[in-house]
């Protein structure tokens, strides 16, 4: 069994299929097992491929080989069927009441509108598709062997595909989950389930989503992008004790009166996670970097790995340990503006920067004698966007200074205040002596500042003691951490993981583990419908997913439940197909009301 890439003649198209060779007959024939997807350029053939290998290896590891050419795999689907119809009575009824079929007894649907009611309306497209990435990630194992009892296990895979589809806390979700799905929940046992998840049980989750990761990418994780953020609490009380993890510290969404916590987040360079981890939130960012990469290393043994990280991670003592580690190369960014004056001399000096494409210009700049360097890239691209948007910024500051040129009428633009300098307004001479006295003060722009400026357009550094890859290569590499940036955003807004509303550090942790488990649902399944489909956006999966319904009706004569299943759209029906699910299209029995 093997990948076959197949092409399409004055096409770019090309097909990625799984077949196996066998001799019938004295000759060597080819048969399709599966058809994996159709590339349209290298990238889009690069990860088909991966993802055909993972596919391969599973089907090789369960021992499920459906060596048959199409032919005979319709005719073994219709024995099959015919084999299906020969079960028991109650099998059959089974069969009719969760499977598509005309094959029903017609006299059961036998119904009078007028006595119909619609007793409720569930969404079905959440369960049916997440459930079953849900059982393939191995969630479902994640408290088996402890513990926990199965309402548990059950209680926590009904709390993660809650997340995913509308997150809210743990007691809207559970009023939700019985309004919207009909799923019953006591918050008492969703709590008893969170004091569950405890660290042992954290660890198993990191391990069970790398695992999958890997096996989607078929071992080729050769990039890791990093990135820190802080969640606030509904809170203004900080932690006590050694398992304090709620401390107050530099918050990213400005509550800064409210106690935090540091979550660190480690994706591939396709955005599927690879692991994570909480500090408390007093923690600077750029102290996260080296506890988070070396649990990956330890416990995950993930090797070899070249990680990218944003400037907030570039200080002396995580490059150091950095350096300490043979296998671990790393690509972070530069604050070049604070180098040295050497340094700053050396990067604005742009005789020697050599082109590597019509935009962006590099030169390189070594920081010691093993192999640690700077690379410098100017684009003209970016130059321009820095010009226009400083002259903006300097636009809305003489806007404001026209208007008043008071020291504290200027003290609110943050963002602006490099631009601006304090400068006496009206001096008076003293007629006995020759000092100066300064009566008032007022800001004016600073000119000198605005061109010192203008020297930066469109220069951007990136530190790195990589020797493997090239400037051009290194440059992409760095562009990518979007996908991190990509990811928080999931994270904070689509599954809104703040603010907290536990005080218990466990159940907080708890909370971080539910939220890892949901991200990493809507980010394999975005993947997956990506290669197999199109590009869709978490919130696009999602909206498709919840339109997937159906309507319970109660006859009240013969009071027997029957659902009727809504339309279902056309990316639904896709995203379905890329799980292997099928939707349910036609009415079924529920059966009888007790």
């Amino acid at each position: 069994m093997f990948v076959r890439v197949k092409s399409t003649p004055n096409s770019p198209r090309k097909s990625v299929q799984i077949v196996h060779s066998e001799r019938i007959d004295g000759k060597v024939k080819q048969k399709i097992i599966k058809h994996v997807g159709i590339a349209y350029d290298e990238n889009e053939l690069e990860e088909l491929k991966l993802y055909a290998e993972s596919l391969k290896a599973k089907l090789e590891a369960e021992g499920q080989l459906p060596l048959y050419s199409v032919e005979e795999i319709e005719a073994l689907a219709q024995k099959a069927y015919k084999e299906k119809k020969e079960e028991s009575e109650e099998s059959k009824k089974e069969e009719r009441s969760n499977k598509e079929s005309d094959e029903v007894d017609r006299c059961d649907y036998e119904v009078n509108l007028l006595d119909m009611l619609e007793e409720d309306r569930v969404i079905k497209g959440i369960h049916d598709v997440y459930k079953e990435l849900y059982r393939e990630m191995g969630f479902q194992k994640l408290l088996a062997n402890s513990s926990a009892n199965k309402t548990s296990i059950k209680v926590l895979k009904e709390i993660v595909l809650a997340r995913v589809a509308n997150p809210e806390s743990k007691m809207a979700t559970v009023e939700m989950l019985e309004e919207k799905f009909g799923v019953n929940l006591d918050l008492k046992q969703v709590y008893r389930m969170m004091d569950k998840l405890d660290d042992k049980h954290i660890k198993k989750l990191g391990k069970l989503v790398l695992n999958q990761t890997r096996t989607l990418l078929n071992n080729t994780i050769d990039v890791i992008y990093f990135d820190a953020t802080t969640l606030y609490f509904e809170s203004f009380s900080e932690d006590e004790g050694e398992e304090a993890i709620k401390k107050n510290g530099y918050s990213k969404d400005g509550k800064f009166n409210q106690p935090q916590v540091v979550l660190a987040l480690l994706v591939t360079k396709q955005g599927l996670p690879i692991g994570y981890k909480a500090f408390e939130g007093d923690t600077f960012d750029g102290h996260t970097l080296i506890p988070s990469l070396q649990e990956i290393k330890e416990e995950f043994n993930v090797d070899k790995i070249v990680y990218v990280a944003d400037s907030g991670m570039f200080n002396t003592k995580n490059l150091e340990a950095f350096d300490n580690h043979a296998n671990m190369s790393y690509i972070v960014g530069a604050r070049v503006k604070n180098m040295n004056k050497s340094i700053k001399e050396q990067i604005l000096q742009m005789d020697d920067y050599q082109s590597i494409n019509d935009d962006i210009k590099v030169k390189t700049i070594p920081m010691d004698d093993k192999g640690k360097k700077l690379l410098v890239s100017y684009s003209e691209k970016r130059a321009k966007k820095d010009k226009y948007e400083r002259e903006k910024a300097i636009v809305k500051l003489k806007a404001k200074l026209e208007k008043s040129s008071s020291v504290k009428s200027q003290l609110s633009n943050q963002g602006y205040k490099k631009y601006l300098l304090l400068e006496p307004t009206h001096q008076e001479e003293n007629t006995n002596t020759s000092n100066t006295t300064s009566c008032d003060i007022s800001i004016v722009l600073n000119e000198e500042k605005i061109k010192e400026d203008a020297a930066w357009d469109g220069i951007k550094g990136i530190m790195t003691n990589n020797s493997t890859l090239s400037n051009e290569e290194l440059i992409h590499q760095y562009a990518n951490l979007w996908q991190v940036e990509e990811s928080f955003r999931i994270t904070k807004h689509d599954l809104k993981i703040r603010p907290i509303y536990h005080w218990k550090p466990h159940r907080i942790r708890a909370h971080l583990a539910i939220s890892f488990m949901a991200y990493s649902l809507v980010r394999h399944l975005e993947y997956r419908v990506k290669l197999l489909y199109k590009k869709l956006s978490p919130q696009r999966i999602r909206t498709a997913l919840l339109g997937v319904q159906a309507s319970i009706l109660y006859d009240t004569k013969t009071n027997r439940k029957f659902a009727f299943p809504s339309k279902v759209s056309d990316d639904a029906k896709r995203i379905y197909k890329v799980m292997g699910v099928s939707p349910q299209t036609k009415p079924y029995i529920l059966g009888n009301i007790k």
